[in-house]
């Protein structure tokens, strides 16, 4: 059964040119200026779109998107609230994929079976779980699967030749490489490494590789475009998004404009990869 998001980089992929894969966390600042956030972010250029799953403790994450937990957890925002956005959202744009990224806690505190049942009921079509490795597939991977949502899993540069069989074995939709050792955006990923390391990867997959952690304006994602089949934005986003709001962290009239204004030039950035390859 092919997905959205196959469809997507399918489509992409005839064109010759990367997809742009931008990431918010749900509920930030609140969820009404959230909703309006993601419903921006197709026409301002995003090809896929990751959601967040507000957490009190992303490990993975650096200080930016750790902070943007912490406004939506302060807001309200829960893994409901979210599962009920995804679904207004679908109501207008049933084409842009949507992956939920997060941890497994809050997973399985709302329940695994009902938490597939309604995600998909909601038009999620993938997850990220960063913190439950192939060992633990039988917890989330291979239920996910079975319920028709694609399992996005994580690849390193540390992910060496030994691992990665394990860690592309349930994996679909995407890879997501993580361009640089440590938490999110806290360097700047090297594009000729990306490189190679994509290339490491597609011999042991057929599955696009998209590549995040680091890239932070149009000049990365044009470079790391070159070398990926998706260039995935979060930290520089969701830091336009809180520069846009106001002394007591309310979101303002600039903050819709903030973020989609950043997701049009990194589009362009992804876009200018293609046009400089032809």
């Amino acid at each position: 059964m092919t997905t959205r998001i196959d469809n997507r980089f399918a489509e992409l992929q005839a064109q010759g040119r990367a997809a742009l894969v931008t990431f918010l966390t749900a509920g930030d600042p609140d969820g009404e200026t959230s909703l309006a956030l993601i419903k921006a972010l197709p026409k301002a250029g995003a090809d896929v779109i990751e959601l967040g799953m507000p957490f009190t403790d992303p490990m993975a994450d650096g200080p930016a998107i750790q902070a943007s937990s912490q406004r939506a957890l302060k807001a309200g925002q829960t893994l409901k609230k979210t599962l009920a956005m995804v679904r207004t959202f679908r109501k207008a744009d049933d084409a842009t994929p949507i992956v939920l990224m997060g941890y497994y806690n809050p997973i399985y505190v709302f329940g695994v079976e009902r938490f597939l049942t309604e995600a998909k009921a909601a038009g999620v079509d993938g997850l990220i779980v960063v913190d439950l490795p192939p060992e633990e597939d039988k917890e989330l991977c291979l239920p996910a699967l079975k319920a028709g949502l694609s399992f996005v899993r994580l690849a390193t540069p540390t992910t060496d030749e030994r691992r990665l069989p394990a860690v592309l074995a349930n994996t679909s939709g995407f890879v997501y490489y993580v361009s640089i050792t440590g938490v999110t955006g806290t360097a700047v990923p090297d594009a000729s490494k990306v490189r190679g390391a994509v290339e490491r990867i597609k011999r042991h997959t057929a599955l696009p590789v998209a590549v995040g952690f680091g890239v932070r304006t149009a000049a990365h994602a044009r470079a790391i475009a070159k070398g990926a089949d998706g260039v995935v934005v979060g930290s520089a986003l969701v830091d336009a998004l809180k520069a846009s709001l106001d002394k007591n962290g309310k979101a303002t009239r600039q903050s819709v404009k903030a973020v989609t204004d950043l997701v049009t030039a990194l589009a362009d950035g992804v876009r200018g990869a293609h046009r400089a390859a032809v």
